[in-house]
């Protein structure tokens, strides 16, 4: 079973990520078979997700919307400039209020500490589409990704390289839980949290997987099944960015790091991209890389997510 919201990957159990990626697969394959089946049953049928987004958003936005539509739902998009929570509008009131109207909430927002609010005060399911923690619906399709070119998670290894960010803190998470070890190779100052690569460490020790972090891209990198990689300045951090870049240079993936990981390896970003920065573009562009797989996958995992956390 899962928990009423999904603010983190760590919310999940074995079982519940299990299933969640097994459902997904199922929704994509028949969404490519034509749409029919399920999609025709409209299970979301008279049921709208709030889509509260203090960030502008391409592939968490379209992929909400899309999702509901395809499962017969709408989803009903507010700007920062629609609700301007925290300023207007209290965040508690803007949980008390949506949740009289609509089924579920997916939040995307600055800080952790807001979406954690409106589960607090909402009645209905509240999912984290991105905070400054974590960002657990993008490593779900992550490890869809790979269970679809690897047949499984359990056992691949993972490096990740450049910031200790939300998306490395939620593969993390995800990939302990699902025995996948996360090698991270990061500047001595964008270490991941210290507390969630201690969970992850404590979740990985109970799948059989590792969590490592290292200042050696080579040496996070041999041996890997996948190295990933996400833009040096997040969302909010543009004016670091021009003070970051020679900081992460080393961590710039291209094709001799990828050879330094396993002849089958794939390469992976949760875009946007920002081409011959943090990857080359021979790299990102070239056979290895599964970044609009990853992107697709977003679709498929957010209906698995909203018909669990709905009950349907």
């Amino acid at each position: 079973m899962m928990q009423k919201h999904f603010l983190s990957a760590a919310d999940l159990s074995r079982e519940a990520a299990e299933a969640l990626l097994g459902r997904a697969a199922a929704l994509k394959a028949e969404w490519h078979a034509g749409g029919t089946g399920l999609h025709a049953a409209w299970p979301l049928r008279g049921k709208t997700l709030a889509l509260v987004f203090e960030k502008p958003s391409l592939r968490t936005r379209v992929a909400f919307e899309a999702g509901m539509t395809q499962l017969g739902g709408n989803g009903s998009y507010l700007s920062a400039n629609d609700i301007d929570m925290g300023g207007r509008e209290s965040v508690p009131d803007v949980a008390r209020n949506l949740s009289r109207w609509v089924q579920a909430i997916a939040a995307r927002v600055f800080k952790h500490g807001t979406i954690e609010t409106l589960a607090r005060h909402a009645t209905i399911p509240v999912i984290n589409a991105l905070s400054d923690r974590e960002h657990p619906c993008q490593a779900l399709a992550d490890l869809l990704t790979l269970r679809e070119r690897f047949g499984r998670v359990q056992g691949l290894r993972l490096a990740y390289m450049g910031d200790g960010n939300n998306v490395c803190h939620s593969l993390m998470l995800l990939g302990g839980i699902l025995g996948m070890s996360v090698a991270v190779a990061c500047p001595p100052d964008y270490r991941p949290d210290a507390e969630i690569l201690a969970h992850a460490q404590a979740l990985a020790a109970e799948s059989d997987a590792t969590m490592s972090v290292t200042a050696n891209p080579a040496e996070a990198a041999e041996g890997a099944d996948a190295i990933y990689t996400d833009v040096w300045a997040s969302m909010g951090q543009e004016h670091e960015a021009a003070r970051r870049r020679p900081v992460f240079q080393p961590y710039q993936v291209n094709a001799s790091l990828m050879h330094q990981a396993n002849p089958t390896a794939l390469f992976m970003h949760c875009l946007p991209v920002h081409r011959d920065e943090e990857v080359t573009s021979e790299v990102i562009d070239g056979p290895q890389s599964v970044v609009f797989d990853q992107a697709e996958n977003r679709l498929h995992v957010q209906k698995a997510l909203i018909l669990t956390l709905l009950g349907l």
